[in-house]
Parts: C-alpha cells; sequence; structure tokens
C-alpha cells in the first residue's frame, strides 16, 4: 500500500521527525531543566522575592482580610513609590558593587527645593521640576566624580553626603518648618487617580508592550543564530502579565470611598504609569543599549572591562548620576504624598528601605547581577510587610526588626548564591 505524502507530512513519526507539539513539548522541557540548573547553580534572580511576596501576601490577608480590599490595594502603590523610586537608582550604584548612603536626603534635598521654588519664588512647574532633579544630577555628579576619579570609597563619600544633605533640607527649610506644596499636578501624582477607561487603556499599553518586547527579542536573537526563548515559555509570561494586569486594573477600578456622595475614590492610582514608565525606560537602558552592556562588564570585572576599551570611571560617575537624580524624582513623590516638605524629608527609613527594597528583590551587593524590576519586587515586599504590619497593630520597632531580619535573609541568599555559582561555574 503506498502512502501519500499528506499522510506522511501529517503523521510526523513516520518519518522520524518530530511534530509540532513534540517540538514544542521537548523545548519547554529543556528550558525548564535549563532554568533549574542555574537555580541549583545559585542564579535564583527574583525568584526568592517572588514567593516571599506571594507568602506574605497570603498570611496578611489571612489574619486580616482588609490587607485584600482594593482601596489597601491601591494605598500599597502609593506607600512603596518613593522606596522603589530610589532603589531603581540604587539598582545602577549596586551593579558596580558601590553603594550610595545619600541618596534619601537627596531626595529630601530635591523635595525642599521643588517645594520652595513652588510655594516661595512662584516658579512655573516645569522650571521647578528641572531644577528639583538638576539638583539631583549636580550631586550625583559630584558624589560620582569623588568616587571614580579622585578614588575616594563610595562608603565615605556618601556617608558624608548623609550628613551634609541632611543639613542642607535643615537650612533650605528652617529648623522647625514646613512648607507646603499647594501645585494641583504635583499633588495629583500621589493623591488622584486614572478615570477607569484610561485603567483599561493602561493595561493595553502594558500587555500589548510586553507582548511586543518579547517578538521583538526572540526575532532578534535568531536573527543573530543565538537561542531564543521557546514560544510556549514566552506566551506563558505574557498570559501571566495580562492576568496579573487585568485582575489589578480591575481591583483599582472599584469604588474605595467610604461615602461616595461626597467623594467617588476609584481608578489605577496616577503614580502607577509613571513607575512603570520609569520600570520601562531603566529596563531598556540596562537590557538592551551598549551603555547597559558596559554597567554589568564594569560590575563584573572592572580592569577586563577598562582593557576592552570600557570608560570605567566615565560609567562609574554615570551611575552616580541616574542614582540621585531619581532619589530627587522619588522626592517629588514624597512631597506629592505629604502635601508638604519638612526638616525630616528623606530621614527615618528611607534609605534603609531603599537599599533593602534592591536587595531583597534580587540585586547583588557584589556588583555585576540586577534588574529594574528587583527595585519593583523588593519595594512592594517592603511595601506589604510595613502595610500589613501596621494592619496587624505592630508597633514601628517590630517593623524595623521584621524588615531588616528580611534584609540579612536576602543578602545571605545573595552571598550563598555567588560562593555556588563560583564552585559551579555558571
Amino acid at each position: 500500500m503506498t502512502i501519500s505524502p499528506a499522510k506522511t507530512a501529517s503523521s510526523g513519526g513516520s518519518t522520524g521527525e518530530p511534530g509540532a507539539a513534540e517540538r514544542v513539548g521537548r523545548d519547554l522541557a529543556a528550558h525548564l531543566r535549563a532554568y533549574g540548573a542555574r537555580v541549583r547553580g545559585g542564579d535564583m534572580g527574583s525568584l526568592p522575592a517572588v514567593l516571599g511576596l506571594i507568602v506574605l501576601c497570603a498570611v496578611f490577608g489571612a489574619l486580616r482580610p482588609a490587607f485584600l480590599t482594593a482601596g489597601n490595594f491601591a494605598n500599597l502603590f502609593t506607600q512603596g513609590a518613593v522606596i522603589t523610586t530610589i532603589a531603581m537608582g540604587l539598582v545602577f550604584v549596586l551593579l558596580l558593587g558601590e553603594i550610595d548612603l545619600s541618596a534619601g536626603f537627596v531626595s529630601g534635598v530635591a523635595g525642599a527645593v521643588l517645594a520652595v521654588t513652588l510655594t516661595q519664588h512662584g516658579w512655573p512647574l516645569t522650571a521647578a521640576l528641572a531644577a528639583a532633579l538638576g539638583t539631583g544630577a549636580v550631586i550625583g555628579l559630584v558624589l560620582g566624580t569623588l568616587v571614580a576619579r579622585v578614588g575616594i570609597p563610595s562608603f565615605v563619600v556618601t556617608l558624608g553626603g548623609f550628613l551634609a544633605f541632611q543639613g542642607v533640607v535643615l537650612i533650605i527649610i528652617g529648623q522647625g518648618g514646613n512648607i507646603p506644596v499647594t501645585n494641583e499636578a504635583v499633588l495629583a501624582i500621589q493623591n488622584k487617580n486614572l478615570a477607569p477607561a484610561l485603567g483599561w487603556v493602561l493595561f493595553a499599553l502594558v500587555a500589548g508592550g510586553y507582548a511586543a518586547t518579547k517578538a521583538l527579542t526572540a526575532r532578534s536573537r535568531r536573527r543573530k543564530g543565538l537561542e531564543s526563548e521557546p514560544f510556549a515559555v514566552a506566551a506563558a509570561k505574557v498570559a501571566g502579565v495580562v492576568v496579573i494586569a487585568a485582575s489589578a486594573v480591575a481591583v483599582l477600578n472599584q469604588e474605595r470611598s467610604r461615602n461616595i456622595l461626597v467623594v467617588s475614590l476609584k481608578g489605577v492610582p496616577i503614580v502607577v504609569p509613571v513607575l512603570l514608565a520609569l520600570l520601562a525606560l531603566w529596563t531598556f537602558v540596562l537590557g538592551y543599549t551598549r551603555y547597559g552592556l558596559h554597567i554589568y562588564a564594569v560590575g563584573g570585572n572592572a580592569e577586563a572591562a577598562r582593557r576592552a576599551g570600557i570608560k570605567v570611571a566615565r560609567i562609574r560617575t554615570s551611575v552616580f548620576v541616574i542614582g540621585s537624580t531619581m532619589a530627587a524624582l522619588a522626592g517629588v513623590f514624597a512631597a506629592s504624598r505629604a502635601n508638604s516638605v519638612d526638616p525630616n524629608a528623606g530621614g527615618s527609613n528611607t534609605l534603609l528601605y531603599a537599599v533593602g527594597a534592591a536587595v531583597i528583590g534580587g540585586t547583588s551587593l557584589f556588583g555585576g547581577r540586577g534588574r529594574i524590576i528587583d527595585a519593583v519586587i523588593g519595594g512592594a515586599v517592603v511595601a506589604v510587610i510595613d502595610n500589613g504590619m501596621g494592619l496587624l497593630g505592630y508597633s514601628s520597632g517590630v517593623k524595623f526588626v521584621v524588615t531588616g531580619l528580611v534584609l540579612v535573609v536576602a543578602a545571605g541568599v545573595d552571598a550563598l548564591s555567588r560562593r555556588r555559582s563560583a564552585a559551579t561555574g555558571l
């Protein structure tokens, strides 16, 4: 009996070649085995933080059902915005194995500059924002120059900045003073929400943008002859983002006001698309530009990077500029949330939480390993701990103890991962 060509092509097994479904299964299994090998070899990335975040949300939700309400969900974004923004900038610094202890009070200085120029001098918003962010950039340039060109350890330089900028905030505002922020655009960042319809537009942009990025990345790698992520894995990731984003928008679009006759409170907080834009921008810079590759190269081995022709001093200076500029932007967010700036701006636990967020999210303290998404995930962990324990009635002291322990555990995981990676050669 003669077998037709159509049957031969469709049978898959008759020619000894695997069918499409079998190839997908094999690719997926190979990808999962490779991922498991990386995890066992110490490259865990944000996995511990993600698992910890899930556990924390489950525990707080079980112990205090109010934690899972739409109103509290929205509060998590506004509470964590300042810490997450500073942590994004600190990721760049930590990737080089450096540290910036001044970031908290840099945000305070920038917030004070914004408040003074807007309230006391009547500057237009664009000029006031430029002055605040420019202040952060100049501070970062000074810090980076002292570290990269003069050779002073970043710990010493930024510790000096920590003390000095605390004094600058006091000088600008005055002891015991308080400068109100009344500009509606600034206040809207942390206190207003998008219209529900715009929330779904944001969802479409996020889901579509993520899917397009995955597709373009896969096509680019195939053109270069590089191994790309299996389609099933990419599709699963896109589906996960779609489900999470759609669920978040649906929850945030619910009415959160306790007295709807007085005021309606629903929609995605305005600070959320701002944070998403920052995440997209800095993820692109680190992952898809030559500058980002140079940062990882310098963080991995500065001497090898120098011999490869990379301007190491320039890279080291630039990360402090980015870190301080992001801290300045966080100062704007803080002024928006508090409706004012006081002498304690940028103090208290701001810096400690920001460093903790970056490290808890998966950025290595030893340099060369980390992503911007780490700051977002770590910031979520810190915000959930602070928010959940507050709802349970625990004191600030207990919150600090728990957050400190989580940070130590994250640093320990980082150190063990480094040791495991060195032992396995991964």
